[in-house]
C-alpha cells in the first residue's frame, strides 16, 4: 500500500528502494533478465548519530549526505535512477484491520474516515491513509460485513521525508511501511499461508508485524534492539560497548547453560522481547475470527545474525522460528544472489520497496 496513486507512477525507469532508519540508508534496485528477477545493485551507508530519532529528522544535511554517499557507493552497478519508494518508519504508523457493514464503494471512504477517528489515536486532520479491501485475500466470507486494512502516517512524517528525498534530488513515487515491505520480501507463495508473525531486529529497536495469507494486520513496536544487547552486555561485564559488540558478534547470546556471563547478561532483554511478542500475538489473534493460532515466527533486520537467538526464540516460544530470506520470491529464488544471507536479512525492507516495482507491472 503506497501513499500516492498506482495509476500515476510511471515505472518505465525502475525505481529502487530506499530503507531510512533512524541510524543507516539502505539502497536495492532491482532488475529483470529475462523472466528472472535479481539485484541490480545494493549499498548501505550509516547516518550521523542523533540525526533521525525515532523517525524524526533532526538533522536534515546530515540525511541528505548520507542518502547521496549510500546511492553513489552502491554497486555492482551504478543506480542511475532518480526515482525512489522509500519506508516510512512503523513508529509512526498506525495499521488495522477494521470491519466495517458491507457498503458499495462510493460509501466506503467516509465509513473509512469515522473508523479511523474510533481506532487511531490521533486526529485524522493529522494524518495520511490509505486503505484495500480484504475479504478475498483474507479468506473471509462475513455475510454482512467486509474487512478492510487501513494504514494511516503522521503527516508530519511524510511531509518531512518528501522534503528531504526531494532535497536529495530524488523523485518519490511511493513511500510504504516498514512492515508491508517486509512481508512483500518475506512472504510468498507457500510461505505467505497462514499466520506469521515477523520480528525486524534493528539497531535502535524492533517492529513486530503480524500477516494473515501474506497481508499484514497488525504493527507495534517495542525498545528491544541489537544496541540494547550490546548495552547490557557492556555494563554486566563493565567493558567499553565497542567491546561488547565484538563479544556480541562473536557468541552471541551466549551459552543457555547457567552460569554463562553473557546468557545472564542478555536474558533479561530478550526475555523482554518474547513478551512482547507474546502480547502482540495475544491481542491480535483476540479480535480474529479467521486466526487463532500463529503458525511461524520469522526474524529479520542485523539483530537476526546473532548467534543462538533463533535457537532459544523457538525454545521458549514453543514455535518454529527462522531467519527471514528476502530471496523465497518465486522469480528470483532460482537465481543466485549478490548478497549473502547475513547480508540480504538485513534488506529486507529495501528489497521488498524495490520489488513494488515488478509487483505493480505484472
Amino acid at each position: 500500500m503506497s501513499f500516492f496513486n498506482k495509476k500515476i507512477i510511471d515505472f518505465s525507469d525502475n525505481a529502487f528502494g530506499l530503507d531510512l532508519s533512524d541510524l543507516s540508508v539502505k539502497v536495492v534496485q532491482m532488475e529483470e533478465s529475462g523472466k528472472i528477477l535479481k539485484v541490480r545493485s545494493f549499498g548501505s551507508e550509516k547516518i550521523a548519530p542523533a540525526s533521525i530519532s525515532d523517525g524524526e529528522i533532526l538533522n536534515k544535511k546530515n540525511v541528505i549526505d548520507a542518502i547521496e554517499k549510500a546511492i553513489k557507493n552502491a554497486g555492482p552497478k551504478k543506480i542511475k535512477t532518480k526515482k525512489v519508494i522509500c519506508s516510512l518508519p512503523e513508529t509512526k504508523a498506525f495499521l488495522r484491520i477494521i470491519n466495517i457493514p458491507k457498503i458499495n464503494s462510493d460509501e466506503v471512504r467516509e465509513a473509512i474516515k469515522w473508523e479511523i477517528e474510533a481506532n487511531i489515536p490521533v486526529a485524522l486532520d493529522q494524518v495520511y491513509y490509505d486503505w484495500q479491501v480484504l475479504d478475498e485475500k483474507l479468506g473471509t466470507n462475513m455475510e454482512n460485513k467486509m474487512s478492510i486494512l487501513v494504514v494511516a502516517v503522521s503527516r508530519k512524517t511524510i511531509d518531512q521525508f518528501i522534503e528531504t528525498l526531494e532535497a536529495a534530488g530524488l523523485e518519490v513515487i511511493g513511500l510504504e511501511i516498514e512492515s508491508v515491505a517486509q512481508s512483500r520480501s518475506l512472504l510468498s507463495g507457500s510461505k505467505q499461508d497462514g499466520t506469521v508473525l515477523a520480528v525486524d531486529l534493528g539497531d535502535r529497536r524492533s517492529s513486530i508485524s503480524i500477516s494473515y495469507n501474506g497481508i499484514p494486520c497488525f504493527t507495534s513496536s517495542n525498545p528491544v534492539s541489537g544496541q540494547s544487547i550490546s548495552g547490557v552486555i557492556a555494563k554486566n561485564l563493565n567493558i567499553s560497548f565497542e567491546e561488547a559488540e565484538k563479544i556480541k558478534f562473536a557468541k552471541g547470546i551466549g551459552s543457555f547453560v547457567k552460569g554463562d556471563g553473557i546468557f545472564l547478561a542478555v536474558s533479561p532483554v530478550i526475555e523482554n522481547l518474547i513478551s512482547e511478542i507474546e502480547k502482540s500475538s495475544d491481542f491480535y489473534l483476540s479480535g480474529l475470527q479467521y486466526s487463532k493460532n500463529v503458525d511461524r515466527v520469522i526474524i529479520c533486520g542485523g539483530g537476526a545474525n546473532t548467534k543462538g537467538l533463533i535457537p532459544y526464540l523457538s525454545k521458549r516460544l514453543s514455535k518454529e522460528v527462522e531467519i527471514g530470506s528476502p530471496w523465497i520470491a518465486e522469480d528470483i529464488k532460482n537465481k543466485i544472489p549478490i548478497m549473502n544471507k547475513d547480508e540480504s536479512v538485513q534488506y529486507a525492507t529495501a528489497i521488498g520497496l524495490a520489488l513494488m516495482n515488478y509487483i505493480s507491472k505484472r
